[in-house]
């Protein structure tokens, strides 16, 4: 299965515009053949909303805060100094997007759980989105090439706002959420099939496990908040976990080594 992963990556790396077109044509077909997917009003009703402090939905608000600590860390590491080790113009770009998508959830998040409705919920989806993004280009610089990763930074991140622009006005949930499923496909692909080029790799797994609880305990909203006594709602455990992302990808930056050398 690995071998056969292997092979496709890289058919699709020396097949760039095939590929291009290839997915360009299925992405046509698919907004022809698929019915359209609005927002759902119920998304905005959240279990916790409590005002414990002044602040409405105080918890969904407040739980925002880590990841202004942890963007804004990363943010100057990754810039200033040489403190996490990235030896190429096109990881500092790209790691650098990803803590300013990280900073910017902290004032979009929080925005939105002020008073959730779908015109703030685009200034909570667009900071992830850009995180999303430089992540997708960061895995395309590590497991496959520099330039080709870097090249890609740009339309990835103008993919990830027009998708967001076409939900917001045309009520449609299809650009984005396709988006996000073939990010979430393409690292995983890199990942299981394309040798990893620093050490520390372990650490995008547990990121991953992350990931998926947050988005199980977000699924389980109402139950979790019930199942506390009324303490924390499963959306303000989604925050806590989804901000362990950045710490764990923080401290891998900082601990990890070149492995496999490659050239552009």
């Amino acid at each position: 299965m690995v071998k056969m992963l292997q092979v496709a990556m890289n058919r699709l790396s020396e097949h760039r515009g095939l590929a291009s077109g290839t997915g360009l044509v299925c992405f046509v077909l698919l907004m022809l053949l698929t019915p359209r997917i609005p927002q759902p009003q119920s998304y905005h009703k959240f279990s916790d909303q409590r005002n414990l402090i002044g602040v409405p939905n105080s918890m969904n608000v407040i739980s925002n805060f880590p990841f202004l600590i942890i963007g804004v860390i990363g943010l100057v590491l990754s810039l200033h100094g040489n403190y996490l080790g990235l030896s190429l113009k096109g990881e500092v770009w790209c790691w650098a997007s990803f803590y300013v998508g990280v900073t910017a959830t902290a004032f979009g998040s929080a925005y939105y759980h002020l008073k959730p409705n779908d015109a703030r919920l685009v200034w909570d989806r667009l900071p992830m989105a850009i995180a999303v993004s430089s992540i997708l280009a960061v895995f395309i610089i590590e497991r496959i090439d520099e330039r080709k990763g870097t090249a890609a930074l740009f339309p990835l991140l103008l993919a990830g706002v027009l998708s967001i622009i076409y939900w917001r006005f045309g009520d449609d949930l299809r650009p984005y959420t396709l988006l996000q499923f073939v990010s979430l496909v393409a690292i995983l692909s890199m990942t299981i099939a394309l040798p990893p080029k620093y050490t520390h790799s372990l650490y995008w797994v547990w990121a991953a496990g992350w990931f998926f609880l947050g988005m199980i305990e977000e699924l389980l909203d109402r139950k979790l908040y019930r199942w506390t006594n009324h303490s924390i709602s499963g959306h303000t455990m989604k925050h806590f976990s989804f901000v362990m992302i950045p710490v764990f990808m923080t401290v891998m930056l900082a601990r990890r080594n070149i492995k496999i050398e490659r050239e552009s």
